[in-house]
C-alpha cells in the first residue's frame, strides 16, 4: 500500500500557547466569549474556532483527533472517554428502533454485550455472523439493516475480515461499514481499504502504557458531527468525554507508535515461528498456517508487519491457569485484561474478556476455556523471553 500513517502523524506540526513544541493542554471545562452573540453561534455550531464546553470539544480532543484522523486517512475524528464510549455512539447515531446490524460473531465481549443485551432495549437487532464466509455475511442482510460491523483483526481468535469484499458489499446494500481497528493501527488502514468508519479503544496500542482508557471514532466531518450535534447527536447527549489532560497524554504517545508496532510485531512473529516450530498450533496471522495469512498481507502496511497478537490453546483452563501464573511469576509479563502494554499481558478469554459471550456461542465460534491470548511486549532480547517461555510451558506439560 501507499498509504503511509506515520508520516501523517509526523507531518503534523503543533505549536503551544508560549512556543512549546507539544501544544498546550486547555484545562477548563468551558471557556468565555467576548460577545454574547459568538456564544450563540457556537450553541448553533456555526462559531469556527470557538470553543462551548469541553463535553462539546475542547482543544486538546481536537489536537489528538487530527493525528488519529491523519493516522487512519479519515476527514477527522471524535475522542472519547473509552472504547466502549467510540462503539456505543457510533452504533446509536447510525440506527434507530426497528434497524438491523449484521456483526462479526467473534468481537471483543463488551461490543458483543452491547448488541447482543442492550441495543435490543432500543429495538436494534443485530445477527452475528462468521465474518471470513462473505457468503453468511450476505445472506444475514435483510431489507432493515443499516451496518456491518467488525473488527480488522477480531478479538480474541484473530480471524481477518476482508474491507475490501465487504466494503463493496456494504455499498450494494446502501449500508455502513464500521471496523474496530484496535488490534491493528498502522498495520491496517480500513478507512484506505473501503471501510465508512474506523474505531479504537485507545487505550491499547494507540496509547501504549496501560494508564489511560480512552476512545476515537474516524470518519467523515458530516458523521462526526452528526455524533457531537447537540439536539441529537449521541456522543454530545451519552457524554462520553474525554479528558483533557488524558488527550494530551495519548496524543504524546502517538509518536512513538511506529516504533512500537514494529517491536510488537516483530517479537509476536519471532514467538510464533518459533512455537509453530515447537509443535504448537498457533494463531498469529503472519503465519502461512494462519487462515487468512494471504488476506492479511494484500491488506496490510508491511512495514508494520501482522500485529503483536497472538494466541494458542493449551487445552483447558486448568493448564492455562498454571501456565499464566507461572510466567507471571518468572517475570515474563502480567496476567491481565487489556494489549498495547511495554510487557506482555495474557489472560483467557473465555473466563474473561469474551465471558459475556454465552459458552454454547464460544463453542460455536471455537473459543475454548484453553486459549491464551497474549499481547506481546517490547522485549529487547526476545529470544531469551522465548526461552524462558518455553521452560514455562514444559512445565506445565504444554511442551
Amino acid at each position: 500500500m501507499s498509504f503511509k500513517p506515520a508520516n501523517n502523524i509526523q507531518d503534523l506540526q503543533y505549536f503551544g500557547e508560549f512556543g512549546g513544541v507539544n501544544p498546550s493542554i486547555s484545562d477548563s471545562s468551558t471557556y468565555t466569549f467576548l460577545h454574547a452573540k459568538t456564544m450563540m453561534d457556537t450553541f448553533e455550531g456555526n462559531a469556527e474556532g470557538c470553543y462551548l464546553y469541553s463535553r462539546h470539544s475542547s482543544p486538546s480532543n481536537l489536537n489528538l483527533g487530527e493525528a488519529l484522523a491523519a493516522m487512519e486517512g479519515t476527514e477527522t475524528a471524535n475522542v472519547a472517554a473509552s472504547g466502549m464510549g467510540a462503539i456505543t455512539p457510533t452504533l446509536m447515531q447510525l440506527c434507530n428502533t426497528g434497524d438491523h446490524i449484521v456483526s462479526s460473531r467473534t468481537i471483543y465481549g463488551g461490543s458483543y454485550a452491547f448488541l447482543k443485551n442492550f441495543a435490543p432495549k432500543f429495538g436494534i437487532t443485530t445477527s452475528f455472523v462468521d465474518i471470513t464466509s462473505l457468503e453468511k455475511i450476505e445472506a444475514a442482510i435483510n431489507k432493515n439493516t443499516k451496518v456491518i460491523y467488525c473488527e480488522t483483526v477480531s478479538n480474541p481468535l484473530l480471524e481477518i475480515a476482508n474491507i475490501p469484499e465487504l466494503s463493496k458489499m456494504a455499498k450494494r446494500h446502501n449500508l455502513t461499514l464500521v471496523v474496530d481497528n484496535t488490534f491493528s493501527p498502522l498495520s491496517l488502514s480500513p478507512v484506505i481499504l473501503g471501510a465508512d468508519i474506523v474505531i479504537h479503544s485507545l487505550t491499547k496500542f494507540i496509547n501504549g502504557s496501560s494508564d489511560t482508557v480512552g476512545g476515537a471514532v474516524c470518519g467523515t466531518q458530516e458523521f462526526i458531527n452528526s455524533l457531537r450535534n447537540v439536539n441529537d447527536g449521541a456522543s454530545m447527549l451519552l457524554g462520553p468525554v474525554m479528558d483533557s489532560l488524558r488527550s494530551a497524554s495519548v496524543l504524546k504517545n502517538m509518536r512513538t507508535l511506529h516504533i512500537r508496532m514494529k517491536k510488537h510485531s516483530e517479537n509476536a512473529m519471532y514467538l510464533s515461528e518459533k512455537f509453530e516450530k515447537d509443535g504448537i498450533r498457533m494463531i498469529y496471522p503472519g503465519l502461512k498456517s494462519h487462515p487468512q495469512h494471504e488476506l492479511y498481507k494484500t491488506m496490510y502496511n508491511a512495514e508494520y508487519g501482522f500485529g503483536g497478537m497472538l494466541a494458542f490453546d493449551v487445552g483447558s483452563l486448568k493448564v492455562a491457569d498454571d501456565l499464566m501464573e507461572l510466567m507471571q511469576n518468572r517475570n515474563l509479563g502480567y496476567l491481565a485484561v487489556s494489549l498495547g502494554f511495554y510487557k506482555t499481558l495474557f489472560n483467557a478469554p473465555g473466563t474473561g474478556t469474551s465471558s459475556e459471550i454465552p459458552l454454547d456461542e464460544q463453542e460455536k465460534m471455537g473459543l475454548s476455556d484453553g486459549l491464551i491470548r497474549f499481547s506481546i511486549g517490547l522485549d529487547n532480547d526476545i529470544e531469551r523471553t522465548y526461552q524462558e517461555m518455553k521452560k514455562c510451558m514444559q512445565e506445565v506439560g504444554v511442551l
